[in-house]
């Protein structure tokens, strides 16, 4: 079982969620950003509408979409990511969710972003592309300990580093990888960038995340820290898709 803590920049929130395993298909957080409000039937919110059904189309074909819908203050911008090992259904059906869900925990709000296992999803009044996005985070760890922190850390460390250089090269700023620990365990890890970023700035964003790792996942056997540009994850048991 994981436990999502989010944050609120500079300071982690005191307390921590246990969600259920029930909603382990739900999203795992959401955050109403902008708390400027649009009307109903107002040019927002059918711009944010026409923004849906924008990124409903463009994301599944390569899991990845961003777009805009709309202008002058009235312009939606917005982009969903799935996870680089989601088919191309598992993506429409997330980012359909996605899209719906972050209306009604955040509604008449210019500005929200939700996370899910299998996609994340953005929109906002202000065009926020090409940019690192530092605001929007929070952590999910593994409640086990493992056995000798320092050792796994280190090599966790290693692992996340090395598949960072690895998603910089290729066009779908993603990667996964493996490598043996002691005793015959493994540990499996993943990252994943927005592909609105260059790949300098996608590997300064997982630089960034993988420096909070003694803050998020300190000795835990899995953990991730999970932002609005960038992501990582790893664990002691295989996760992701073949």
């Amino acid at each position: 079982m994981s436990l999502p803590r989010p944050l609120i920049a500079p300071f982690v929130l005191s307390f921590c969620l246990l969600f259920p395993a029930v909603l382990s298909t739900g999203p795992l957080f959401h955050k109403c950003f902008n708390q400027a409000n649009y009307t109903a039937n107002s040019p927002f919110a059918s711009n944010l509408k026409a923004l849906a059904d924008l990124l409903y189309a463009k994301a599944p074909p390569t899991g990845f979409g961003l777009g805009s819908a709309g202008q002058g203050r009235d312009q939606v911008n917005g982009l969903a990511l799935c996870r680089g090992d989601a088919s191309s259904s598992t993506c429409k059906a997330c980012v359909r969710e996605a899209s719906k869900e972050i209306r009604e925990r955040c509604p008449r709000k210019k500005g929200a972003i939700i996370w899910y296992d299998n996609c994340l999803y953005k929109y906002s009044d202000s065009y926020f592309f090409g940019e690192i996005d530092t605001a929007n985070k929070f952590y999910m760890f593994n409640t086990q300990d493992v056995k000798d922190p320092k050792y796994f850390n280190r090599k966790t460390k290693d692992l996340l580093s090395g598949l960072v250089d690895k998603a910089g090269n290729t066009t779908l700023l993603y990667a996964t990888g493996e490598m043996e620990l002691k005793k015959s365990m493994k540990l499996y890890g993943l990252v994943q960038c927005t592909r609105d970023l260059s790949a300098n700035d996608c590997k300064k964003c997982l630089d960034d995340a993988i420096a909070e790792l003694p803050d998020c996942c300190d000795g835990k056997e899995g953990g991730r820290v999970v932002g609005g540009s960038c992501n990582f994850r790893y664990e002691i048991y295989p996760f992701v898709n073949a």
